[in-house]
């Protein structure tokens, strides 16, 4: 009757890798990696909100400071109803302004990447010498897959 260890024609036990798992239960008892904590996770976001709020209020002070004295060289008074049309309207040509752009830019790369521009081409030739480099120093035949 077969024994509850295995064992290979030589008659040992076939080894465990390096961490001192049986391949059965690697990645059985816990994930391949940890997740990170939110505030980690989600850092770049966080940044991107906090300068985005920062600015934006900035544009808000600065933008009423600016109205205010409008108003007093005119001889008015500063009205609010008045102040949230033209901000939320700078507002939206500021954002309209930079989505364009934004927009240009990652269309027109990936527009020319798909055309194959001489950048797109040299970056793929050049990893492409790499992966085939690697190929050879593990004795492997890049052209013959």
């Amino acid at each position: 009757m077969a024994s509850s260890t295995s064992k290979s024609a030589s008659g040992r036990k076939p080894a465990t890798p390096r961490n001192g798992r049986g391949s059965e239960r690697q990645g059985s008892d816990r994930p391949p990696f940890r997740k990170p904590p939110w505030s980690k996770a989600y850092s770049f976001a966080l940044v991107t909100g906090a300068l985005f709020l920062f600015s934006w209020l900035g544009q808000f002070i600065f933008q009423m400071i600016t109205e205010r004295n409008e108003a007093e060289q005119h001889g008015q008074s500063f009205s609010w109803s008045d102040f949230f049309p033209q901000f939320l309207q700078s507002t939206f040509e500021n954002w309209q302004s930079e989505f364009l752009q934004l927009v240009w830019q990652a269309a027109g790369l990936a527009l020319f990447y798909y055309w194959g521009s001489s950048q797109s081409r040299e970056s793929d030739e050049r990893i492409e010498a790499k992966i085939d480099a690697l190929l050879r120093d593990r004795n492997l035949d890049p052209d013959n897959p």
